[in-house]
């Protein structure tokens, strides 16, 4: 591909970036890509974990691209023409997260609540009984995020910003962080934990582990870099930036 070619690429994704619509539009084939891109990672998995994972991976990555525009911006300026796209990023990634779920709660639980935080029936002591209680604690970081899903997709638009003031809207969209932390410390345990079980066999590490890795790992040092980069430029005064030092008084 020539360079006038992305030159021209980069034109209408930066022309597009200014409609809304355009920025569904662009995102939803970004996320339908991630998704069908991931099922074939999981190709040999049975039906219900190869969907419920495609879209779970699918919506970690498009959270992972909303918290990450803003700070690479403060390195590359051209990036700021992609900052609109990150409401558009955080919808669909609840879309996705949203769709996760429910595939596990028709597929994987059985719509049986009690089974999505770890119990199960006992029909010799006709009660619940804990059985798998890392299953339990991860699902139950999972509804964490998944409310905090919910919160945040309900108020990305400008009624709410305007219903709630602006101070109250940005405090609020700052859930975005918390909603990654809970993402990462859910799927870390489905990548790392879930399956490491005396009593039944352990199936080959997904392929995904050391990408899962990196990017959480990239998502820290982009972060902290802007802060640090942030920080220095705050601390900087007017006659600092000019190349000289006033004398005290």
């Amino acid at each position: 591909m020539s360079v006038t070619v992305l030159q021209n690429l980069w034109t209408a994704i930066s022309y597009m970036a200014k409609r809304a619509l355009a920025r569904h539009v662009i995102v939803a084939i970004l996320a339908t890509g991630l998704v069908f891109g991931f099922a074939a990672v999981h190709a040999e998995w049975s039906p219900m974990h190869r969907w419920n994972r495609a879209f779970g991976d699918a919506s970690v990555i498009l959270i992972a691209l909303t918290i990450s525009l803003g700070p690479l911006s403060r390195f590359l300026r051209s990036v700021t023409r992609l900052l609109p796209f990150r409401r558009e990023l955080g919808i669909q990634a609840c879309l996705l997260v949203v769709i996760h779920a429910a595939i596990i709660l028709v597929g994987w639980v059985e719509w049986d609540l009690m089974r999505l935080i770890g119990f199960e029936w006992h029909p010799d002591l006709l009660i619940y009984v804990m059985f798998q209680h890392g299953f339990g604690l991860a699902n139950a970081i999972g509804l964490a995020a998944f409310a905090l899903a919910i919160l945040l997709a309900a108020t990305s638009s400008d009624h709410a910003m305007r219903r709630l003031g602006v101070s109250a809207w940005k405090f609020l969209q700052m859930g975005v962080l918390p909603f990654w932390w809970l993402t990462v410390a859910h799927v870390f345990y489905f990548l790392f934990m879930h399956f490491l079980s005396f009593h039944r066999a352990i199936p080959e590490p997904n392929p995904l582990r050391p990408w899962f890795v990196g990017l959480v790992l990239f998502v820290i040092i982009l972060r902290a870099a802007a802060f640090v980069r942030t920080a220095g430029r705050t601390r900087e005064t007017p006659s600092t930036r000019e190349g000289y030092v006033r004398a005290p008084n």
